[in-house]
């Protein structure tokens, strides 16, 4: 299986999904940065190789089951 290591990005667009969901105080400040920093190597990779990045997420819990996936 390959790894992000296999590739080359340069001049490359990569669009990521990552975990950002992370828990913030009454500030809207992150209390546990833990997610956001397990990202950091694979941003990092891609823009040494001379690539750009697309980050994808999404901040808080479904409310509203309804429309989920069952």
């Amino acid at each position: 299986m390959k790894t992000l290591n296999d590739f080359n990005f340069e001049n490359k667009k990569a669009l990521i999904r990552v975990d950002f969901n992370v828990p913030l105080n009454e500030n809207f400040e992150v209390t546990d940065a833990t997610r956001i920093v397990s990202a950091k190597p694979t941003i990092i990779k891609i823009l040494e190789d001379g690539g750009s990045c697309i980050l994808m997420s999404h901040l808080g819990a479904q409310k509203d089951f309804r429309m989920s996936f069952r």
